[in-house]
Parts: C-alpha cells; sequence; structure tokens
C-alpha cells in the first residue's frame, strides 16, 4: 500500500482539488450545489476555516482554504463535507456500477473520487497563482468564454473587491496551466 504524505503545517493556506468518481458531471446541479453549500456551512461550524477562493465545475473543484492557527486537520474536514453531500444527496445521483466492494464496506456513496489533492500553498506569488488558475479553470475547459461569465466562482466577490477587474482575461495563468491535468 502507498503511503501518501499529506502537508502537516498547521494554519497554512492551502489549494484543493475534489474530483466527483468517475467524473461524473454532477457538482452543478441545484441539489448538489445546495447540499455542497450546507455540508461546508455545518462543517466550518465545527471546524472552521476560511474560503479564500472557490470554483465549481460539473465533475470537479478546486478552492483556497486557510486554516486556524494551530490546526492543520483539513483531511476531516473533506471527509465530513463529502459524506454530508452524500448524505443529503440519498440515493438519486447512487451508481450501482461504481459501488465497490472498497466503497460497500466503508458505506460510501459513489459521488465522490475517495481522495482529494492538496498543495500547500507557499508564498504570495503561490498564492496568486493558485487564485488565478481556480477562477481561469472554466475557460480552460472550454464551459464559457471568459472569467466573468461562469456563475460558481469566487471570481464575482473578489472582483467586487476590486481584487480583479470583471473583465480579467486570465492573462499569466498559461504557465501555471502547464502544469496541473485537471
Amino acid at each position: 500500500m502507498s503511503r501518501y504524505r499529506r502537508s502537516n503545517i498547521q494554519g497554512a493556506t492551502y489549494f484543493f482539488t475534489a474530483v466527483t468518481e468517475r467524473r461524473q458531471p454532477i457538482l452543478t446541479n441545484e441539489d448538489v450545489r445546495n447540499a455542497l453549500r450546507a455540508a461546508i456551512m455545518k462543517v466550518r461550524s465545527t471546524h472552521p476555516f476560511e474560503i479564500d477562493a472557490w470554483v465549481l465545475l460539473p465533475d470537479h473543484l478546486h478552492c483556497i482554504w486557510t486554516l486556524p492557527v494551530g490546526d492543520a486537520d483539513f483531511s476531516t474536514r473533506w471527509r465530513l463535507i463529502k459524506r454530508e453531500v452524500t448524505v443529503a444527496i440519498g440515493t438519486k445521483y447512487f451508481r450501482e456500477d461504481l459501488h465497490t466492494g472498497r466503497r460497500a464496506r466503508k458505506q460510501q456513496g459513489t459521488i465522490w473520487q475517495h481522495r482529494f489533492w492538496e498543495h500547500l500553498i507557499r508564498d504570495d506569488n503561490d498564492y496568486s497563482a493558485h487564485v488565478d488558475y481556480l477562477h481561469f479553470n472554466p475557460v480552460k475547459h472550454r464551459l464559457v468564454k471568459t472569467v466573468n461569465d461562469w456563475t460558481w466562482s469566487s471570481f464575482h466577490r473578489l472582483a467586487n473587491e476590486d481584487i480583479y477587474a470583471f473583465n480579467w482575461s486570465g492573462e499569466g495563468v498559461e504557465a501555471l496551466l502547464l502544469n496541473h491535468d485537471d
């Protein structure tokens, strides 16, 4: 069995990618979005974290979180969020063809891939590059022509705060795109 080592820096900022099982294009469905929003709110009430940036695509999401000082346990947060979404959705998105023996033993649904990907944000430049990458992702996947056209993104909040121009085109994101496969 492989031993994946995750970062363990308390109070740090992390970039995450979470993907649906077999890339099912369901995350932008209203019921899944609502379940995800409720799950995040519930988990944040007991395991606080700041959401610095976010984008939700049909089959995956990217986000940047900052954890509280003295806390590095993002894995529990993701486990709880995924479980809450799965429970809230119930059997609507259950797929027998994806329900493996492992999933059955762990009483898991078929919405999420088992794992998630994380990257420890190293400095301000790394942070900016990942926020840009995250917001440009719907354009990269040809879901929209401009970043501002994608509804499910923190881009709009950050543009309202004058961090981005509303007509930001993603200039400079190309170099980071070479390092990400999603």
